[in-house]
């Protein structure tokens, strides 16, 4: 005789929930998420991590591209500049996905 553990299930799903913010590898279950269409408020909810998880990890990515290029170009001390600030941004995106990732995680109500 099996159990429903609804606290199990919780968990299971607040898991995967954080798996769509995980930097950088993040993006590819984000764009599974994203082509299937959401049935429920709880794939809605999927379906909405996904796409702000991939925003964030394209709009950094983009960012990431043109500082590291720009600093190819520049001379050494703006290139140095670039890269500093590009460190910067590296830094707040991977602060920004564990901010988010604790909060799915440890959050008070159910994320049904």
């Amino acid at each position: 005789m099996v159990e429903n553990d609804r606290f199990a299930e919780t968990q299971l799903i607040r898991l995967r929930l954080c798996f769509y913010l995980v930097p950088i590898a993040g993006i590819l279950p984000s764009l599974w998420q994203l082509r299937q269409t959401p049935r429920s408020g709880l794939e809605h909810r999927q379906y909405r991590l996904s796409q702000r998880s991939l925003q964030l990890t394209l709009g950094w990515l983009l960012v990431y591209g043109l500082l590291w290029g720009g600093s190819s170009v520049f001379s050494d001390v703006n290139g140095l500049r670039l890269l500093y600030l590009n460190g910067l941004l590296t830094s707040g995106y991977f602060l920004v996905c564990l901010t988010w990732m604790t909060r799915i995680f440890f959050q008070r109500r159910s994320p049904k």
